[in-house]
């Protein structure tokens, strides 16, 4: 690194601006994405459902200078993911910032650079607000990169590459495990069709089959709470005052923080009413974001707003996630226009499951628990 001359990143793109600081007109048959920085993950610029669009004639009123030069990064909220821009049609708005790479240089190599532990600390340091981090786009421009020759970029680029590809790799592994473990979960416990004391599928095997209050389920099976298959743990209100971005203490998990597992703060508090989790607990955002989650991050400590659903003795942690699943599913569709839907203690009261006979649920658990560990592990 002898011969690396330092650069201010500026110096090395040829543009750098961020989004729409506004709202532009939404149309529902819009061809364009309004994306923002929640938008960019894993490297992608990522869209679905719910991800407002525009006309063409927003798009062209508020279009930016992309190319396949360009990397996208978020500054504002959610703090340093990461794209590259691939001709998709979208409009940026401003927690979206964009450079585009000079063709001097390896775009390649400046991507793994802003994706690297040193400028995500940057960026956090730089950031400015209490509320809601926002990173200035001059710092942006001002962090020093140590460039070496472009053979040597190219090549610094390969390797990393060929690592992000095992990455991707071991992803669509996973995904498939995912995918293996919700379905069996239906056979089993929508469809009925666990095996019987033969090895045989229960109902089509002519298992009988009794009402309840959530329709037919198995004889000998029976409905009852959320708290017959799970126990409940809440987060605790720990003190702003004694947030940190120095790794001081452990990580504070936010609702923010269960899609990047990523924590932006720390904390040195010991809260007596606090609850430590670990990686491969099951997480879930009280405000908004109510989607389960098996956390994949560092033991550390749970936020108000958060719940811990821990499996009880015998039960698969699948089992859970995909019983709670739809009940939330619910209330994420309950928000209307900017209201935001809260969910509580007295609604999670409400849950209603299946309980399985012992040795039915102890199988489950059996097979799936080791497929989500192993999800976990290599996530």
């Amino acid at each position: 690194m002898m011969h690396w001359e330092v650069f201010k990143l500026d110096d090395l793109v040829t543009k750098l601006g961020d989004g729409l600081h506004g709202t532009p007109i939404y149309s529902n048959d819009g061809e364009y994405y309004f994306i923002n920085g929640s938008n960019l993950t894993n490297g992608k610029i990522s869209t679905d459902e719910k991800t407002k669009k525009v006309s063409k004639q927003e798009f062209e009123k508020y279009k930016k200078q992309l190319s396949n030069r360009t990397i996208l990064l978020s500054i504002n909220g959610t703090l340093g993911n990461v794209a590259t821009y691939n001709d998709e049609k979208v409009v940026l708005g401003k927690s979206a910032c964009y450079f585009n790479i000079a063709e001097s240089i390896s775009k390649e190599f400046i991507k793994y650079v802003v994706t690297a532990p040193d400028f995500q600390k940057y960026i956090v340091d730089y950031a400015t607000g209490t509320t809601i981090k926002n990173v200035p786009l001059k710092a942006i421009r001002e962090y020093p990169v140590k460039l070496p020759p472009l053979p040597t970029q190219k090549a610094i680029a390969e390797i990393l590459s060929s690592l992000d590809d095992k990455i991707e790799l071991n992803n669509q592994i996973n995904q498939n495990l995912e995918a293996l473990a919700q379905a069996l979960f239906k056979q089993w416990f929508v469809d009925f069709e666990f095996p019987n004391e033969n090895g045989e599928p229960y109902k089509s095997s002519g298992g009988e089959m009794v009402d309840s209050e959530l329709g037919e389920i198995p004889k000998g099976w029976r409905v009852g709470s959320i708290y017959d298959i799970s126990t409940v743990v809440y987060g605790a209100p720990f003190k702003s005052t004694l947030f940190n971005q120095e790794n001081k203490g452990l990580p504070l998990i936010r609702i923010r923080d269960l899609k990047t597992f990523k924590p932006q703060y720390w904390t040195e508090e010991i809260h007596n009413k606090g609850k430590k989790i670990n990686a491969g607990d099951l997480v879930v955002g009280m405000d908004a974001e109510f989607r389960p989650h098996f956390w994949l991050g560092q033991t550390a400590w749970l936020n108000q707003r958060l719940c811990l659903f821990k499996p009880n003795d015998g039960v698969s942690k699948l089992f859970v996630r995909e019983t709670i699943r739809p009940r939330l599913e619910f209330f994420e569709k309950s928000s209307v226009g900017t209201t935001v839907i809260h969910l509580g203690k007295g609604d999670i009261d409400t849950f209603k499951s299946f309980v399985p006979n012992p040795h039915v649920s102890f199988l489950f658990k059996e097979l799936t628990d080791p497929l989500i560990e192993r999800n976990i592990i290599y996530s």
